[in-house]
Parts: C-alpha cells; structure tokens; sequence
C-alpha cells in the first residue's frame, strides 16, 4: 500500500485536467485497482464553509460537524486517486450506486482530524464491475466516522438504468416533500467541487446521455438525512435508484421495521431516487 500524505485537503478542481486527459484512454480489460491511499494529517473545519454545506442541505447551523460532510471532503480525494495513470476507468463512466456512512460520535467543528481514503476491492457486478471508497476519519487516534461510496463501471450489455422498485414489503408513511431547484447542481459543486457534467446544465447532461442535468446523489442523501431524526453514534446505508431530473418534486417516505427505512421518490410517478435503512449503533 503507497500512502501519500496532505497537510491540506488538495482541491478537487486541481485533479480535472488529468481526469480530462484520462477520458481519452481506453478503460482495462483485465482492471486492477491500485495499492493507494491518501491522507490529510491534521484537517481543520472552516465554518464559514460548513455553514455553507448546512444550508445547501438542510442540516441546522450548528457547530456539530453531519458526518456525510466529512464524506464530500472525501470526494475531493477521491478525485485526486481517480486522476492517478494507474486507475484503469474513465471517470465519466463511473455511477455512483452505493454509499454507507457510520457515525460513532457527535464531532464538533473545533477539533483537527485525520482523513483517510483507500480503494476498496473491485468485484463483479451484474452490470459490470464495482469497487469502493473507503474513507475514515479519526480525532486522536481514535475512529470517529467511516463511509464506503460504491462505484459501477458498466460493461457492455449493461444499462445505465435501474429496474423500478420492487412492491413495498413496510408500511411506508409520507416524511416531507420538497422541490428540487434547477440550479441545485451547480450550487453543489462550487461548493463540493464535483463539478461533472451530468450535473451542471441540460445540455452537458445530454452529452452523457440525460435528458437533463441530475442531482448529485451525496446532496440527496444530505437532503433525506437532514429530515431525520439522526441518533449520537448510527449507520446509514443508501442506494441510489433512478437520477432526480431538475427540477424535480420528490417525498421523502418512512417506515419502522426494527430500524428506519425511508424511501425518496418523484411525487409524480412515484419513481424511488434512494432507498436506505437507518440504524443505531
């Protein structure tokens, strides 16, 4: 394992001209993942950026740190692996399906942190082959927050779209509802700095085959977490079903089975976005 160390978090912009010059590469038959890890050694909060994060999501504006924000700064490393000659995919072919986040304690926004993010296994997949990132964040010494984002690179025969649900087996009951603006995608990535294509205007989107510009899924899931009642130390799994077109209206539905499930889906045909289980650690 080569880990590479930060005493900054690098900008995600920084890595695009080389994801840019990756585009033109043919993707591996035979992909290995490389033996890699990045890590920001002492990584302090900014509020005003925080503050900034809350509000786009929804989260209230207090000095508690939401885990899944420590997840989108991960993202910035991320890219920064994904950048590297040995990664064998072309970035813009990859879909984000999965994402599982565990928080063991509050953090609070004062205290200096290590972030970490290694690729996980890669294995097969009905539709092609996945792999994830697996991102840890420690306050002396100690594990406070683990996420695991799962990404889809499709092979030929797959299909970018997901099957529609399956009936609901829990009694689901209506959370919240909201509308999705138009310019959400652009919002988000000046701020997080996933600044794709597919998720800045309708006319880049159709480039990659969209219809129109979609939601980030990490903002969606923000979304969704902001409405719930989140307990001190809990685990979250998502995954993430057919894109939200903006703008969109979508509900957020919820039901008890042991743990929280929740579904959010269009209030129009009723397509589900995410469905996730919540539970408490």
């Amino acid at each position: 394992m080569m880990t590479r160390h930060f005493q900054h978090l690098p900008k995600a912009y920084v890595a695009y001209p080389k994801l840019m010059q990756a585009m033109l590469k043919k993707n591996s038959h035979q992909p290995l993942l490389p033996e890699l890890e990045y890590v920001v050694d002492q990584l302090q909060i900014y509020a005003k950026h925080l503050r900034r994060y809350q509000n786009l999501t929804g989260f209230a504006t207090t000095q508690q740190v939401p885990a899944l924000y420590m997840a989108m700064l991960s993202q910035s490393l991320q890219m920064h692996m994904m950048s590297v000659a040995e990664f064998p995919f072309q970035v813009l072919g990859l879909v984000h399906i999965a994402n599982q986040l565990e928080q063991l304690r509050p953090v609070l926004a004062h205290e200096v942190m290590q972030l970490s993010c290694r690729f996980g296994t890669l294995a097969p997949h009905a539709k092609g082959l996945a792999f994830d990132f697996i991102t840890e964040v420690k306050i002396d010494h100690q594990v406070v927050i683990r996420a695991r984002s799962r990404y889809l690179y499709l092979q030929k025969g797959g299909s970018r779209a997901h099957k529609a649900a399956d009936a609901l087996q829990d009694v689901y009951l209506p959370k919240d509802e909201w509308q999705v603006a138009e310019n959400i995608g652009r919002q988000y990535a000046l701020h997080s700095g996933d600044f794709n294509f597919i998720h800045l205007h309708r006319l880049s989107a159709k480039a990659f085959g969209f219809k129109r510009a979609i939601a980030h899924g990490m903002w969606s899931k923000a979304q969704v977490l902001s409405r719930l009642e989140l307990p001190n130390a809990y685990c979250v799994d998502v995954e993430f079903k057919k894109p939200i077109y903006l703008p969109s209206r979508v509900e957020l539905l919820t039901a008890q089975n042991g743990n929280l499930a929740f579904l959010l889906r269009n209030t129009q045909d009723h397509q589900p976005h995410i469905t996730g289980i919540l539970s408490e650690i």
